[in-house]
Order: C-alpha cells, then structure tokens, then sequence
C-alpha cells in the first residue's frame, strides 16, 4: 500500500499508531464512527486524521494484533493465549458482521463455540490470558464462559492425576495428593458424611497446583460464578482450595499486599464454621488460622474462626499454642487467652471439672513454661493466662510455680510488689511439699509469700489420729520423744518406727515449724536492714543507726 498513512490513533494515552483509514474502517464500526465525527471537525480533509481510545483492552499489543487483522484482509491466526484479547478487542472496535462479513468479532465466537473440546491446559490458559483486562472479558461475558469451562473439566475428568492428564491436565504424581501439606487437618473428612453441595469435587485435587497461578481477583470471580463467595460457600472442596490458593500467596510478596485476599480469607473461613470439626481436627484449625491471619481477616470471621478452636482446646498441643505475636511480643498471648475463655465458658455448666477441662489446666501450665522466658511480657499478661481457668481444672500448682519461677529469674529488675502481684496465681495449698520447699528457699520469692506457703502446708498436715483409745493416748504421749526416735531409726532401720506415717507427718511438722520461725527471723532481719537504711538517708552514720537499730547486738543468724 503506497497510500500515506492518513489515521493517527493514540491508544490508552501512552502509544500512537499511523493507519489508514480505509484498512481500519473497513472492519471497524467505532473507528469508521469516529473518524466521520473528526473529519466533520477538521478543516481541511487532506490532514491526517488522529482518534483518541481509552481503556483499550491489551494496549498497543492489542491493537496491533486488531491492525494485522485488519491488513491481512480479516485472517488472523486464533489460539487460546489469543482469543480472550481478540474478542474483548472485537467487542470494543464493534467489528461485527454489520459492517464487514465474517469479522473478528464472529470468527472469536465461532472459535469459543468449540470450548468444551478444549484440553484443561488451554482453558487455563484462556483463563489467565483474560488478567491484564479483566473487566472487558468479565463485561462481555467472556471470563464466565471460561470459568465454567474449566469447572466442567474439573467434574468430568477422573480422580486420578494420571488418568486426568489424558485430556490435557498435568500429571502429578499420586504421593503429592495424598501426603500434601494441605491435608493436614482434614484427616477425619473422609469418613465424615458430607452434604450434597460438597460430593461432586470430593477427592479431586489434582487442579489446585494449577489454579494458583491465577490472580486473587480471578480467584474472587470463580468462586461468585460458582455461587460459593463470602458466607454462601458451603462447598468443602473449594474452601481446602482457597486455603492451599492463600498458602501459595503468602510465599509472593507482592500478592499479599492485595486486598482482594482478605475476601478470600473470610470465604474460606464460612466454609470451615460450616463443616467445624467433622472435617478439621484443631490441630486443622491453627493451621487455617495461620494462614488467613497472614493475609488478612475480618473481625466476625476471626471470631467464628477462633470459638470453633476454643471448643476444641483440649485437643491442642503446646506446639498449636505457640503462635507469633504481632504486639512485640514473642507468642500471641491474646490469642490463647481468647481461646480459654471459649473453652471455659462452654465447660461452666458442668457440676464438676471434667477431665477436658483438666487437660486444658495442664496445657496452660506448659504454655506459661514456654512463654515466661520472653522479655517484652508483662506481668498483668502472666497473671491473666495464669487466672483464665478456674482453681478446680489444676490439681496441682507445680506447674504454674515453675513456669513463674523462669519469669522470675528471666524478668530480676521486678519489684517486690510486683513480684508479691505473680505469686497471687498459685494456690499454695496445692502445692506439693517439694514444690514448697523449694518455694521457701527461693530467694526471687518474697519472704511474706514463703510464709503463707509454709502455713498452707502445715495446714495439709492436721492430720486426725485413729480412734482407739489406748493407741491415740500412746501417740500423744509420746508425741514429744516421736522425733529422735524416727531419726535413730533413719539411721538404723525403719523396724522402729513407732507410729508409722503419723510420726513421719509429725517430724515433718515440726522441721516445717523451724522453717516459718526461720521465715519470720529473715523477715525481721530485712526490716532493721530498712530502718537502717533510712537512717543513713537523713545522715547519720551506719555505726550511731545500726547501735540505735539493734540495740548494740549484730543481726541475728539466720542458718
């Protein structure tokens, strides 16, 4: 063609291409319209004419892909990475049959009319060529047609990989299906009975390797073709999808920064509050958690997500516990007292604590052990996980002690109030006796803390003598000689213990008697040490306050 180019067109206000009208116009309504308009305004008809489109679906490239079209008298070579861009750019030119016989416009439907006989490979790939301008595939109908084509595939094709890689879906091996990460969790879901909404997809997960590749926006939009967006997803089979699609997003940075993920997360999360606990076990739940909670989630399906976790605590491990925290601390120590609270209040109607309820006790004791160690938790944090059960889901109070003795040691710049506050968690009468021993001589516990701890156990040990005259009558009067008699035997042989158990009880009263006498002398001791203090503070000399304080006496013995 010798002509001049004679048409000027400026596309999405970044490209400008140089035609000729009457190629263009030949095959284009828009274009023919709108060079009529131009030239209606132009003075002279001898100058190039220039048309300005915006919003042009596929820029420059899809222009020129309409121009080759246009030169090469209406023949283009059609395949599935093309078709979407030919048609959404036939759509927008109005090349149909109208102004020229058997135009683009025509020759893309006729080439979709055979989508059904398409291999999954290319319906994907249609799927994904439709990103870059969703909106103008979406608008013509286009992406929805695809969509259900690559659901037909997916109900029609066998449940195993290699069987659905004869019509063209990728093999994968069988292992990668059974033992994925993904069915973590979902142990219990197949002997649980599942809704009729659930069992056309049951099984088949051969797909959804390749589903990730699809942007979050074209995620959103199968999942409204499907009916199975935010809370009327009932399907359990595109709810393990979503989970696997976030899972796979969270490892690209830059899908994570999308907010269409959020929507995602809180699809998923209705679809799991659905089925609860028949297809995930809680281990399941803290693994869903995970994920939603790395792109995003509502405060109503974080809520439904986590009292569906909480009536399942007594299934949890140490392990689920340990959850980053995002408030400059270590562990999400939020989150697990959220959880107890749950689980305490579904236990409260209960007339007796139950042995759940006792397992969650233990469990808590483990995850204050863990937490304790982290520097940036405060000690209103400890107290609350500490007091979030009931007295009676502990039998024992060895764990919280220890797990408060590793705080203690891992936080020594506490003061005695607050360190006399962290005691108010144990019940000392729970205590076991070495558990208390060690307690009284723990020198990070505050000396008035040891007191009530060695009354508490000298209360345990008011024991009641058997009835029985003579034998109780022989007991007491020998209660005084009891002692050096069970230490003579210790030294020999038990053969001579008079008593049995009550003499062992009584020695141990009195040793814990010495002990509190001990207690409060320490206690005393610190008390002139205060005076003293003060004393040097108003200026006077430690000799003059310690004669004043003490009366000329040195501070007492302690061992």
């Amino acid at each position: 063609m010798n002509e001049l180019c004679d048409l000027t067109v400026h596309i999405n206000g970044h490209h400008t291409l140089h035609l000729h009208q009457s190629v263009m116009c030949a095959f284009s309504g828009r274009l023919r319209t709108m060079v009529k308009q131009e030239k209606m305004k132009a003075s002279s008809r001898k100058e190039a004419l220039s048309v300005k489109l915006a919003d042009f679906p596929g820029g420059a490239d899809g222009f020129e892909l309409v121009a080759r079209f246009c030169y090469n008298n209406g023949r283009v070579p059609l395949c599935p990475s093309n078709l979407p861009l030919l048609h959404c750019a036939a759509v927008f030119l109005e090349m149909t049959e109208e102004v020229c016989a058997c135009n683009l416009l025509a020759q893309a439907e006729a080439f979709v009319n055979g989508l059904y006989y398409w291999t999954w490979a290319d319906v994907l790939t249609a799927v994904k060529s439709c990103e870059p301008f969703a909106a103008a595939a979406d608008a013509s109908g286009l992406l929805e047609r695809f969509i259900s084509a690559l659901f037909s595939k997916i109900t029609a094709s066998p449940e195993t990989p290699t069987a659905a890689a004869a019509v063209g879906t990728p093999n994968r091996s069988s292992s990668s299906c059974s033992s994925s990460p993904d069915t973590v969790g979902f142990g219990r879901s197949s002997s649980a009975k599942t809704p009729e909404s659930m069992k056309p997809c049951a099984g088949r997960e051969w797909w959804f390797d390749d589903m990730t590749s699809l942007s979050p926006q074209t995620i959103e939009k199968v999942m409204r073709v499907l009916g199975c967006y935010g809370v009327e997803n009932k399907n359990l089979i595109l709810t393990r999808f979503l989970l696997h699609y976030l899972r796979a997003a969270t490892r690209r940075p830059a899908l994570c920064k999308e907010a269409t993920l959020a929507g995602l997360a809180d699809t998923a999360v209705h679809g799991v509050a659905l089925v609860g606990g028949t297809a995930f076990s809680c281990r399941g739940l803290f693994w869903v958690l995970r994920i939603v909670s790395a792109v995003g989630l509502s405060k109503e399906c974080r809520h439904k997500l986590e009292r569906l976790m909480g009536l399942m605590l007594d299934q949890a491990t140490l392990d689920d516990l340990l959850v980053s925290g995002d408030d400059g601390g270590v562990y999400d120590v939020n989150l697990v007292m959220r959880l107890v609270r749950v689980f305490v209040s579904s236990e409260e109607e209960a007339d007796a604590p139950s042995q759940r309820m006792k397992k969650v006790g233990r469990l808590v004791d483990k995850y204050l052990g863990e937490i304790s160690p982290d520097h940036g938790l405060k000690v209103s944090k400890f107290l609350a996980v500490a007091e979030s059960l009931p007295d009676s889901a502990r039998d024992c109070y060895d764990g919280v002690y220890r797990a408060l003795d590793i705080y203690l040691e891992s936080h020594p710049a506490l003061s005695l109030d607050e360190r006399t506050a962290l005691c108010r968690c144990l019940n000392y009468e729970k205590l076991t006796l070495e558990a208390c021993k060690d307690l009284a001589k723990n020198r990070r516990i505050p000396p008035g803390v040891a007191v009530q701890a060695l009354a508490s156990q000298q209360s345990k040990l008011q024991i009641t003598k058997p009835a029985g005259g003579a034998a109780g009558k022989e007991g007491r009067a020998d209660l005084s000689r009891t002692p050096r008699r069970i230490v003579r035997a210790g030294a020999r042989t038990r053969s001579v213990d008079l008593d049995g158990g009550s003499d062992e009880k009584e020695l141990l009263r009195l040793n814990l008697q010495r002990m509190q006498s001990r207690v409060v002398e320490l206690e005393r001791a610190c008390k002139e040490m205060k005076g003293q203090m003060s004393k040097m503070a108003r200026g006077k000399s430690f000799g003059a306050a310690s004669c004043h304080q003490t009366g000329g006496r040195g501070l007492p013995r302690l061992c």
